[in-house]
């Protein structure tokens, strides 16, 4: 499925943020990226709009990949899409029954990785949907077995279980959280005013900056609402939490996604 390599487009006019670009590629120096935070802060877009041109393979995880040789698969189809050789080895292992071990099928590909020059990257979104403690275990071993050469980013709204705390500790790991990704009161207003293409004064801005607490979903939620809304000064002093776009986003994308305990 071609579609879960494919890294999502930008949009044509967005926030650049620097800050965080700079504090993204001082980490790819280390083995491991981690972008940790809960729907709707723009994961996806920040690392997207920070590889650019960067030689990357993008892989969109969903729940169905919680099987190990199909991760293993789709994973080395997305370092195949900058190396084709990569991995060629590694997929004949895992069509063999019984399959081999993973430290075996996975020595296999970090040798083929470290046959070649240059740096890539690759970007696993959404890894909070993989349960599978087989798949941790690997990735584990993968991540520090793997060369240099190749930077590992993983897009979560949760942490994964891996021994993040080893790797934090030698230096290995890199992390943004979402304290990071909020919206500055001059990332809110350019987005505002100049993505979402509204005229809000500046204590407007502040305010829905300040009622959001910089979150970039409810700023767009707030602006799509705003953009159909005859006083912009009522509807900004009315908005809260519970808006009615803002809890319909909550339901879909957060509560609906939850445990049947969590939910209640």
């Amino acid at each position: 499925m071609q579609t879960k390599l494919r890294r999502p487009a930008l949009r044509p006019v967005r926030v650049e943020r620097p800050a965080l670009y700079a504090h993204l590629t001082t980490g790819q120096l280390q083995k491991l990226t981690l972008v940790v935070a809960p729907a709707g802060f723009d994961k996806t877009a920040l690392v997207s709009g920070w590889l650019g041109e960067r030689p990357a393979g993008w892989l969109a995880l969903d729940g169905a990949d919680n099987e190990p040789a199909r991760f293993w698969r789709y994973l080395i189809a997305a370092l195949q899409t900058l190396a084709a050789p990569v991995g060629v080895t590694a997929l004949a292992m895992l069509g063999a029954n019984p399959p081999p071990p993973p430290e075996a099928l996975l020595t296999s590909l970090v040798n083929d990785l470290a046959a070649g020059d240059g740096p890539l990257y690759l970007v696993l979104d959404d890894y909070h949907l993989i349960e599978n403690p087989a798949i941790h275990d690997a990735l584990a071993f993968f991540i520090e077995h793997m060369p240099a050469r190749l930077h590992l980013v993983l897009l979560s709204r949760s942490d994964p279980p891996l021994p993040l705390a080893g790797w934090r500790a030698s230096g290995q790991l890199q992390e943004l959280r979402q304290a990071d990704l909020c919206f500055s009161l001059a990332e809110a207003a350019e987005f505002l005013n100049e993505v979402m293409g509204l005229a809000l004064m500046p204590a407007q801005v502040e305010q829905l900056a300040e009622r959001t607490e910089g979150w970039v979903a409810g700023l767009q939620l707030a602006a799509l609402s705003l953009q159909g809304h005859k006083d912009p000064t009522a509807f900004v002093a009315a908005f809260s939490g519970s808006h009615r776009f803002v809890m319909d986003y909550l339901l879909d994308e957060v509560l609906l996604r939850q445990s049947e305990p969590v939910r209640r």
